[in-house]
């Protein structure tokens, strides 16, 4: 068996990373793409290697060099023409090669499990392509598969549809011809459909028209979970880093993304914090209906937005102002804040890091379970005093919570001090007297003019895509001021029709947080089950957890994230911690929930005797 590269592209999508360079020397991680391919290919124990080239060819020739020399045999062919020809062209040129050996047909801007080559090499199907069930990031080749997995037809662009992707296959392009297959069937046709059509085209189009002629001409096989990517533009390459990083830098590659964790699909983010009920099929269903209008027109500004955060949560319009998610709120209102900042640790990091760290003063709880009262905050904060408060309730990680009546009592506190209370409330809709723990309302807002209050919408509204927060305060110069400080336009048209609809689907949200208050406390009892895990108690949507020795945070998260695909936080460098190891986990459906926990297990029993 022989192996054809395809690598005669210039891929103009990489911009400046293929300047210079072919695609397949690109690097990743370090690794250039042709390394590690040829490297993989090393261990066939293959006749040859044929690379076509094209553009910087030369380049791409002078650095494979000699080191593969005792390891494989590599020829090369040029397609001098590569900026007028597409790779139907490319492989026409090795056509002489094709016929002449069983090959495996690779594109060179791939990236793969080791596995996946013995996968196809060692298959006893001799005319076969690796596939992978359609998620929503591939593009190109798409296929559709019999019961017995032949490939009965190819899906171009211009038949591919929505509705229909659950009966899509993407080709990973790699596939496995006989040479009898290649000289009787593939070449032929590729030569008559190249006079036809010319070389400006795809060699998939001549599989597709031998499929649709005999079904069973070409076999797929499905990779299930394997890792592959394939790398046409630098969003591609980003994605590709994180999914093959070195467990030195894995965590690092995926935290430093800060969401956008629906790029890995089958991936359970156990990091980022929403509702896993809300919202309704009925809200979304409305929000889905009216989506070719919010994506082209566009959204009020800000008088009609507060508007609605005003009817939506039950506050006065000079009291409201509603922001491009709790972060911008969150940035705003710490530029208008000066003097010291009081903050609670371990809290959660945006409020400190968007100020100035000498003007800090800090309370660390002094207990295990980083537990703390409204009575300790007077206690501490009467002896250090500050200009303003931020109390995050129920605080992140540790999930600490205060009741509303000790808030209320700690922000008659803090006026008597002269102090602004920053409550950033984004949780509060977890605990378990929801209905009555918000300091949203006119009448509170009013009893402490220095209180302010943040909530986050993303969180248990389960909408963080859509970036809405609000900030409420009876200090109505503040509230104009910060209003005329953010954009006019700064919400988007989804968050915007959200608030005038929600208010439909308040049953459904009280019924969401009700059924999620049920799945933290059978949550917790599965979690607490675990030996090496010291869960604490909650009132938010997520547990702070002790790892006790043997095991670390780091070796607990990234097994679950290398064995299961499910990633969890890492809190062990967290701010105000006592040095232990801690991982924060997110509670999400009773599915995912038991997923986890049995991943969990998994690993407990690898410690018992």
């Amino acid at each position: 068996m022989q192996a054809i590269i395809l690598a005669a592209g210039m891929g103009r999508r990489l911009g400046e990373y293929t300047k210079d360079n072919t695609k397949c020397m690109v690097e990743v991680n370090g690794t250039k793409l042709i390394d590690r391919m040829l490297g993989q290919l090393a261990s066939l124990n293959l006749n040859k290697v044929i690379i076509v080239v094209g553009y910087q060819g030369e380049k791409l020739i002078q650095h494979i060099g000699n080191r593969y020399e005792g390891k494989l045999r590599i020829e090369y062919v040029n397609n001098p023409v590569f900026d007028k020809t597409n790779n139907i062209y490319s492989l026409a040129l090795a056509k002489d090669a094709l016929e002449s050996d069983d090959t495996l047909l690779l594109e060179s801007d791939l990236i793969l499990n080791d596995h996946l080559f013995e996968l196809i090499s060692s298959s006893p199907m001799r005319n076969i392509a690796l596939v992978a069930k359609y998620e929503s990031w591939m593009d190109g080749t798409m296929v559709r598969l019999d019961d017995d997995n032949n490939i009965v037809s190819f899906i171009p662009k211009s038949a591919f549809k929505y509705k229909e992707i659950s009966t899509y296959y993407k080709t990973v392009n790699i596939y496995k011809f006989s040479k009898e297959f290649s000289r009787d069937k593939y070449i032929p046709f590729l030569e008559a459909y190249c006079k036809a059509m010319g070389n400006n085209e795809y060699y998939e189009n001549v599989l597709s028209i031998l499929s649709y002629l005999n079904s069973h001409v070409l076999k797929a096989l499905p990779i299930g979970d394997e890792k592959w990517y394939e790398i046409d533009d630098k969003q591609d390459l980003d994605i590709a880093e994180a999914l093959f990083a070195d467990e030195k830098d894995l965590l690092k590659k995926y935290y430093g993304r800060y969401g956008g964790y629906w790029r890995f699909p089958k991936m359970l983010d156990y990091c980022y914090l929403v509702n896993p009920y809300f919202p309704s099929p009925r809200l979304m269903e409305e929000m889905s209906a009216n989506f070719n209008t919010l994506l082209t027109q566009y959204p009020s500004g800000m008088k009609v937005n507060t508007l609605l955060a005003s009817k939506c949560f039950g506050v006065s319009e000079e009291y409201i102002v509603p922001g491009n998610g709790a972060a911008e709120l969150i940035k705003v209102l710490l530029e208008k804040t000066d003097k010291k900042l009081g903050i609670v640790r371990p809290t959660f990091e945006e409020y400190p890091n968007r100020y100035a760290s000498d003007l800090e003063v800090c309370y660390v709880p002094d207990n295990d379970e980083y537990r703390y009262s409204a009575a300790d905050l007077m206690a501490f904060f009467g002896k250090h005093p500050v200009s303003t408060l931020v109390l995050i309730n129920p605080d992140n990680p540790s999930g600490n919570y205060i009741p509303i009546d000790d808030i209320r009592t700690l922000a008659g506190w803090c006026e008597q001090q002269g102090t602004r209370l920053v409550v950033d409330e984004s949780f509060v809709d977890f605990s378990d007297d929801y209905r009555h723990s918000s300091l949203l309302h006119d009448d509170l807002l009013e009893a402490y003019p220095h209180l302010v209050v943040m909530k986050s919408i993303s969180k248990s509204y389960g909408i963080p895509g859509i970036r809405l927060g609000v900030l409420a305060s009876a200090d109505t110069s503040l509230i104009a001021d910060i209003k005329k400080t953010v954009s006019i336009w700064n919400l988007n048209s989804f968050a915007e029709y959200f608030m005038q609809i929600f208010t439909k689907y308040e049953a459904d949200y009280h019924r969401a947080c009700e059924r999620f208050i049920e799945e933290r406390r059978d949550f917790y009892e599965a979690l607490s089950s675990i030996s090496f895990m010291r869960v604490m108690p909650s009132q938010a949507n997520y547990f702070l957890c002790e790892i006790r020795p043997p095991l670390t945070a780091r070796a607990v998260v990234l097994t679950l994230l290398r064995k299961h695909n499910i990633l969890t936080r890492d809190c062990s460098d967290k701010k105000g911690l006592d040095g232990k190891q801690y991982m924060r986990i997110a509670i999400r459906s009773h599915e995912d929930n038991t997923r986890l926990a049995n991943a969990l297990r998994e690993l407990d029993k690898t410690l018992k005797p």
